[in-house]
Formats: C-alpha cells, sequence, structure tokens
C-alpha cells in the first residue's frame, strides 16, 4: 500500500467530526465523509504505521442506511454529510458517537439524556454565507458554496434544503442579476475582482431579513438597481435591511472595510422566548433559532430553581445564555474576548429591560482572576478549541458548586471534563442537542457538581 494507491472499502463505521474508516489488507483506512454500509473508492494521502489516510473519491454503492430525500446538490457541495440519511438514524449515530468519546476519556457513571432533536432538520438554519465564483474555470458565474473537497469551485445551491425558499429566491435572484451585468467575481490567489459574498440572515421568529452583500473596492459598480430588485422579490418575511461590505482583505473570509447601508437597517432582530435580540452583520448568534431555544431550555432545566445564586456565563459571546438564565440568578456576569459581542450584550440587556446581568470584555483567563464575586454556578460555552488549560486552573481554584458545560465540540468537552474530574468535580448528566442536522456536527450539555 502505498501513496496515490486507489483503494476500495466498505465503511465500517464513523466518527465524531465527519470522518468514516473502514479497512483494507488489516489496516485501518480513515477518509473525510462517508456513511456506515457505503462501498467507497479512496486516494491513498499517507501511510503510517497503525493506519492510513486516505482522500475519499467516490461512493461505489450507498449505504442500506440512505434512503431519505436529498436536494439536487447533495454529493457536490460540502454542505450536508448525512442528508440521505432518515433523520431518526442521525439521532443514533450522533448519540453512539457522544457515547464513544466519553469511553475514550474514561468518563462515566453519569445518566446519558441522549440527544435531543431539531425541531426542523430542514429549512433551520437562520444564516447562510454564500461565496461568488464559477464551478469550472472560465465557467458562467456562480454563488453559492465550495464543491466537496475543492479550494476554489463554487456550487450554486439554488435548490438547498438547509434553508427556506426565501434563501433561495434571495440567491437565485442575485446570481442571475449579477451574470447580467459581466463583473468579475474576487479570486482569492490572484487578489483581484470586485464580487465576493453574499451574506443572508433572517429572524425565524420575527420574519425580518438583512442582505449583505460583500465586494472588494476595486470596481465603483451603482447598486440602486440591485437594491430595487431584491425589495421587488416576493418573499414569505420582510426585508428590513440591504447593505454592502466592502472588503479589502487579502483573507477568504468576510471582514468590513467599510459598510454602507443601501436601504433600510445596519442590524434585525431576532426572538428567544420572550426575549427581543439585535443582531449586526457581523454579530454571534446560533444559527438554528429553533434549536437554541431547546439547547438554553436544557442549560436552564440543568441549573434548576436557583434564583438566590450568582451565575458566571463564561465566553458569554452576545449574552443570550445569561439573559435567558437571568430569570433564575441573582445576578449574571459575562465575559467574552470579541468587544462588538460585549457590546450587543450589554445592548440587549437593556432591550430586554434586565438590570441583574453585566457583561465584561477580556480574555476569560486573565479577567476571571479580577472578579471579587464568588459564583455558585458556572455556565461555560467556549469556542470549539474548548478551554485554555491555564484559563480551566482559574475556572476550578473558584470552586463553584455547580458547572454546566455548553460545548459545541465534544472532542474538546471531554478532554476539559476529564480535567475538571481530576479536580473534584463529577459528571453527572449530559445531553446533546442537535442543533447542526444533516451534518456530523452536535452540541451538547453536561451538568458537572464538586463532590
Amino acid at each position: 500500500m502505498k501513496k496515490r494507491e486507489m483503494l476500495q472499502f466498505v465503511v465500517e463505521d464513523m466518527e465524531f467530526g465527519g470522518n468514516s474508516y473502514g479497512y483494507v489488507e488489516n489496516k485501518k483506512v480513515e477518509v473525510k465523509g462517508g456513511i456506515k454500509g457505503q462501498v467507497v473508492k479512496a486516494l491513498v494521502k499517507r501511510v503510517k504505521k497503525d493506519k492510513v489516510e486516505a482522500k475519499l473519491m467516490e461512493v461505489v454503492e450507498p449505504s442500506s442506511l440512505e434512503k431519505a430525500g436529498v436536494c439536487k446538490h447533495y454529493g457536490q457541495c460540502g454542505g450536508c454529510s448525512m442528508l440521505s440519511v432518515p433523520y431518526e438514524d442521525q439521532i443514533k449515530i450522533k448519540e453512539n458517537q457522544l457515547i464513544s468519546l466519553f469511553k475514550e476519556e474514561n468518563i462515566n457513571g453519569f445518566e446519558f439524556l441522549g440527544v435531543e432533536k431539531s425541531p426542523n432538520w430542514h429549512e433551520y438554519r437562520n444564516k447562510m454565507e454564500y461565496t461568488f465564483g464559477d464551478e469550472e474555470k472560465n465557467g458562467p458565474l456562480t454563488l453559492g458554496l465550495h464543491k466537496k473537497g475543492r479550494a476554489y469551485d463554487i456550487i450554486t445551491v439554488d435548490d438547498c434544503f438547509l434553508v427556506d425558499e426565501d434563501y433561495r429566491k434571495i440567491l437565485r435572484t442575485t446570481v442571475e442579476y449579477f451574470q447580467k451585468t459581466n463583473l468579475p467575481y474576487y479570486k482569492t490567489m490572484m487578489h483581484t475582482g470586485y464580487l465576493r459574498n453574499l451574506v443572508v440572515r433572517k429572524g425565524i421568529n420575527t420574519g425580518e431579513i438583512l442582505i449583505n452583500l460583500v465586494t472588494s473596492s476595486q470596481e465603483n459598480f451603482d447598486l440602486s438597481e440591485y437594491k430595487n430588485v431584491m425589495l421587488s422579490l416576493d418573499l414569505e418575511s420582510e426585508i428590513v435591511g440591504i447593505l454592502h461590505t466592502i472588503n479589502d482583505s487579502l483573507a477568504d473570509a468576510v471582514k468590513c472595510d467599510e459598510l454602507r447601508v443601501l436601504y433600510g437597517r445596519d442590524h434585525f432582530y431576532e426572538k428567544l422566548f420572550d426575549l427581543k435580540f439585535k443582531i449586526s452583520p457581523f454579530s454571534f448568534f446560533q444559527t438554528n433559532t429553533k434549536g437554541a431555544e431547546k439547547l438554553y431550555s436544557i442549560v436552564r432545566e440543568f441549573i434548576g430553581e436557583k434564583k438566590d445564586k450568582v451565575i458566571f456565563d463564561l465566553y458569554s459571546g452576545t449574552g443570550t445564555i445569561g439573559q435567558v438564565l437571568s430569570k433564575e440568578a441573582q445576578k449574571v456576569i459575562g465575559i467574552e474576548l470579541i468587544e462588538e459581542a460585549v457590546e450587543a450584550a450589554n445592548e440587549n440587556a437593556k432591550l430586554n429591560n434586565i438590570t441583574n446581568c453585566t457583561f465584561i470584555a477580556g480574555d476569560v483567563g486573565e479577567k476571571v482572576k479580577t472578579l471579587k464575586e464568588r459564583p455558585d454556578i458556572i455556565v461555560l460555552d467556549p469556542p470549539r478549541p474548548g478551554i485554555h488549560k491555564d484559563a480551566l486552573k482559574d475556572i476550578i481554584r473558584f470552586n463553584a458548586q455547580q458547572i454546566i458545560y455548553v460545548s459545541c465540540n465534544p472532542k474538546t468537552l471531554v478532554r476539559d471534563l476529564a480535567e475538571l474530574e481530576k479536580a473534584g468535580y463529577k459528571v453527572l448528566k449530559v445531553k446533546g442537542m442537535d442543533m447542526f442536522p444533516n451534518t456530523p456536527h452536535v452540541e451538547c450539555v453536561v451538568k458537572i457538581e464538586k463532590k
């Protein structure tokens, strides 16, 4: 077995995060993607002592698990990897993967409450970030998502199941409009071109839509007609703002050098439970609104009726968890590194007439050292890399009776939980929340108490 060799094998199982594996000549072969039971072809990238790393090239035979209807882009675009699997089976797969991760870290003796389903497993996303490009070199302009396994090829995903018909209409109309203008799309390697991204955000509970066209400054194009075309669309929801973001960053990411308002507001509103949140074009907000309500209900359920307690909301983002928990606490103190998110959190607290929440900008590891209050409960909701080891030590020193850990990456979650157990804590309850149907990802909430 050598590099660049093509292998064919049956996918034996799937691991958390989107990888799967099979065996060839009794050697484990790992690929990105793949569904248990598929017969696949894969190109060897690296041969190691204990395993082979390969790139999945073709599905020769589908899995017996693949019984669900799919959109026309499935298998081509990199957005979904499990759309063909019925939702009940997706949940079972994620439950088994979570249990395996906890076993690998020898974390046991807790109550596993399974994985809660998303209220919607189609059309659940409230934000889509599309990229301008082409599907093949010098082909017609496209607007959508990257082709699976391709760095530059973009496929127009106008039949995507992750979003509702409003998104699909905005996408179709935008790409058709700009195809007629012959404006060049931005080429990231050459740093030339004009059209970069289209970001569409929607308040699922409020019905407000924010459209953000992202371009470079390399053309001076009048977008008045485009604005009018968008406003003429027959949509279920209401467009409350159309924005033009100038982005001359060399990075292949949506950044803002200048923001121009073409129509309406530079923000929209969304509701969670009875709370209202003002969301700017670049604010973080959970991409599954209905799922977020379920997620925060799990957190609230794990905390219970403890209205006299001080809660620390660490990695608080725009303060959604802290504000949802404010009715259950005497005081909530949130810490978040990104200043814009903290400003939004404090503004939203005022919007909701919440007076017992304070949000502080700064690094969690540094700021926790300066707090005079001592928490009864700590809520942790860190980014995908988990909690820095120094910050975790400071969190442990608070000696809080209870910790609720919310994680979007169970791999780093179990690593951090192992350290917390060494420090005298015990994992009591674990519950998954499927915020990302049809993908390999899952959110997880863990209740931890001091022994």
